[in-house]
């Protein structure tokens, strides 16, 4: 058997649940002074999302709808920047009761899976969200003047951002599966043409914006990251 990484520290039930509850108090802290932050500068928070939309005007349709949505995306903000300090906090948490094969790979496993979330994340601000605003833009821009409501842009460019960040995921799940030997790399393989037909799907659900532009490029993204998947796994002999 593996020995621990702390084999000689023994910690009662009540001492994990105390340190349970420090891990979390402080990530809450984390997560409330960067909230607190990012809505103290939320015009440079909005002005950086509303790059990709270039030469649109914003409305306020509704009493309130700029403080509210500023509070959404303040939040939304605080949660993206605070995640690598509340995964770093519950690594702290399961890092003592782990054997030292096991955090040879979860380590690597959840440094790498933030970094494929921001990656995601601004692969979808620099390419997606501006090739689909300029399509929806474009279209049908000589009928009709394209005023946008400031709330319903924020929940779309939001909505891609964290979906697209969740898509980058990809990778990392085919790595686990293939550690836990659910599936080898050469059985990923094999299933290459029901990925793409998959990665149209997914790209169709977690799109905002039903034009073909951004649908394609995000399917050819996941196409990548699926393969990039199986080349890891290849080099782990997995």
């Amino acid at each position: 058997m593996n020995k621990k990484i702390n084999p000689n520290t023994e910690m009662s039930i009540f001492e994990h649940l105390e340190e349970l509850r420090e891990r979390i108090f402080i990530a809450s802290i984390i997560f409330c002074v960067i909230t607190i932050a990012c809505f103290t500068y939320m015009k440079n928070i909005a002005y950086i999302l509303q790059k990709p939309a270039i030469g649109i005007k914003f409305l306020q349709l509704a009493p309130g709808e700029y403080l509210f949505t500023s509070i959404k995306v303040s939040l939304y903000t605080g949660f993206l920047l605070s995640s690598p300090f509340v995964i770093y906090q519950i690594t702290l948490f399961i890092l003592p009761g782990l054997t030292k094969k096991e955090s040879t790979f979860i380590i690597p496993i959840l440094l790498t899976s933030i970094i494929l979330f921001f990656s995601g994340i601004i692969f979808a601000y620099v390419i997606l969200a501006p090739a689909a605003l300029q399509f929806l833009i474009n279209y049908g821009n000589e009928i009709v003047e394209p005023i946008w409501s400031f709330e319903q842009y924020f929940n779309f460019i939001l909505l891609l951002l964290f979906s697209t960040g969740i898509a980058f995921q990809i990778p990392i799940i085919q790595i686990v599966l293939g550690i836990l030997k659910i599936f080898s790399s050469t059985e990923m393989y094999a299933y290459w043409k029901y990925i793409i037909l998959g990665a149209t799907i997914i790209s169709a659900i977690i799109t905002p914006s039903t034009d073909p532009v951004t649908q394609i490029i995000m399917s050819l993204a996941i196409v990548i990251l699926y393969g990039s998947g199986i080349i890891i796994l290849k080099i782990l002999n997995r």
